[in-house]
């Protein structure tokens, strides 16, 4: 799918210009021609990216970028401001407004490209996390546009890779205002020095003495710990050829020398701000995850994941010639202990009894809720008289020891009952394995409950 560009601007030759360069790149463009009309677009979801003019008659651009940015529907939508304003005061104020970009007219067709291309790559890959984070808005988990919005960028942790103390100790001098930073001086140890410490931004000179920066920034887009950190690129007046090269492999921002130390701490901000929503995003996916797959009450996984990796066990199991057993419990009358005690009761039993089951099983054995009162273990190597010495220590710990309910206030005795199976043949279906557990798991409560039963022989 072709990245969507919205051009906003009040002439019509500007716009005419930027339609023609873009769609030879393939992009798809939509135009506006004041500033009301972008936003109505943009709370449409219809773009990727804004190339945002600054002089407008209704509604100026640093205005425009302003609300975009202050509207948690629109605020992870890149915004470059182009136009032909050139002082670095205005650089900083449109930075400031919460723009990705200042290009300044007449902007080549290369660094145009390259720029759209580098934002549109990033707003894709934050797209596909939002995508996959929506279901963490149903299941309560919170959404981190507002905090994005809120977010000064300021207090960042800084990786700064520059061998030239005079340029070094003036960036780091001005960064410290606002962040931590930490200078390497060997670039050889950069990559190191940033994979073992949690930096928000990497700053990386591309006028390093004996190494190439640009290799730097590729080496760290390519190893994990450091993959999605921001890089920052501080370069020489005439190097436009090898920024270019370093928008393409991953460097996300750059500067020239002499740097302006607002516009130096302005795009530093709009990184940092960049690397937490997109690091809340991550979060969100792995909260989501981790729910989809948990039970939300015992924190043992659920019915779902131990259907699914209850079939890869038994595969290894099979492949490895090795045993397999599995235990399917069931609390004993836990009824009566919700009716008698109340539901908040009956959740603390089995959050007790969740608690009980880790403390008795080892680390590579599977624990389930597999619903209501019932639970499953899944014990791999391990026969059925092992399983069964396990299944009684279990069984002794819940009835040796009253649980507390009601914040400690009662303490009641529980018991359990405990089916035992084991698989018999390679190949056999999981399905088979669990309906002889219940079946074990039946006999063991109607021949009295409190008991340990392995399948038929």
């Amino acid at each position: 799918m072709s990245a969507r560009v919205l051009v906003v601007d009040d002439i019509p030759a500007n716009v005419k210009l930027l339609e023609a360069r873009l769609s030879a790149e393939y992009f798809d463009v939509m135009t506006a021609s004041n500033g009301a009309q972008a936003l109505e677009i943009c709370a449409r979801a219809k773009c990727d990216i804004v190339l945002l003019d600054i002089m407008m008659p209704d509604m100026d651009g640093f205005e425009v970028c302003r609300r975009l940015k202050a509207n948690p529907a629109t605020h992870f939508i890149p915004v470059v401001m182009v136009t032909a304003l050139d002082s670095p005061s205005d650089r900083v104020r449109g930075l400031e407004a919460g723009a990705d970009d200042f290009l300044t007219k007449p902007v080549s067709d290369v660094v145009l490209i390259a720029r759209v291309r580098s934002l549109t790559r990033l707003k894709m890959m934050t797209d596909e996390l939002r995508l996959r984070a929506v279901t963490s808005l149903e299941i309560g988990v919170q959404a981190p546009e507002r905090d994005a919005v809120a977010d000064t960028g300021k207090g960042g942790r800084i990786l700064l890779v520059d061998d030239r103390a005079s340029s070094y100790e003036r960036l780091a001098s001005v960064l410290s205002a606002e962040h931590t930073v930490d200078v390497e001086t060997d670039p050889s140890e950069a990559l190191f020095h940033a994979a073992e410490n949690s930096y928000d931004l990497l700053i990386v000179s591309l006028g390093l003495e004996n190494f190439d920066g640009l290799r730097l920034c590729s080496q760290a887009r390519s190893l994990e710990r450091t993959r999605h950190v921001p890089i920052l690129a501080i370069a020489d007046a005439n190097s436009n050829t090898r920024l270019l090269r370093g928008l393409e492999i991953g460097v996300n921002d750059y500067l020239l020398r002499p740097v302006d130390k607002n516009e130096l701490l302005a795009r530093s901000r709009t990184q940092i701000r960049r690397r937490r929503y997109t690091d809340h995003l991550r979060d969100n996916v792995q909260n989501s995850i981790e729910m989809a797959v948990t039970d939300g009450l015992t924190g043992l996984h659920n019915r779902r994941y131990m259907e699914s990796h209850l079939v890869t066990l038994a595969e290894q199991a099979s492949l490895r010639g090795k045993p397999l057993a599995l235990m399917m419990l069931d609390i004993d009358f836990f009824k009566s202990i919700n009716d008698g005690y109340g539901h908040d009761a009956g959740d603390d039993v089995l959050r007790e009894f969740a608690v009980r089951i880790r403390k008795s099983i080892r680390g590579i054995d599977l624990a389930c809720r597999y619903g209501g009162e019932e639970f499953v273990i899944v014990m791999p190597e391990t026969n059925l008289h092992v399983a069964g010495m396990v299944a009684e220590r279990l069984r002794r710990s819940i009835a040796g020891e009253p649980f507390a309910v009601h914040k400690g206030a009662k303490r009641i005795d529980v018991t359990i009952s405990i089916g035992l199976s084991i698989l018999e043949r390679k190949g056999e279906p999981v399905a088979d394995v669990l309906k002889r557990a219940d079946i074990a798991l039946y006999r063991a409560k109607h021949d009295g409950r409190n008991r340990v039963v392995a399948q038929a022989a």
